[in-house]
């Protein structure tokens, strides 16, 4: 489903954020409707601002990335040295 433009200026407003956050939510599937749930309560200081939320999940992401690209290089270099 796609949501309208009017949706993620709504999120941006409400949560806070510039357009390189609402491109990374974008690239990771979010949508503005759980970009403005996760806005924290003054009851829920547990929660990380939605800005800090956001960029903990990209860095994530981008650490699991990494580590399986390396893996799969590791491999095809062992795959290589087992062929000579």
């Amino acid at each position: 489903m796609a949501f309208s433009e009017q949706d993620w200026k709504k999120a941006k407003k409400l949560c806070r954020l510039n357009e390189e956050d609402i491109r990374i939510a974008k690239e990771m599937g979010l949508n503005p409707k759980s970009l403005i749930k996760n806005i924290p309560n003054k009851d829920q200081q547990w929660k990380e601002p939605v800005k800090d939320w956001l960029w903990s999940i990209w860095e994530d992401r981008q650490e699991k990335a990494r580590k399986k690209r390396a893996k799969k290089e590791a491999a095809a270099l062992k795959e290589e040295i087992e062929k000579q």
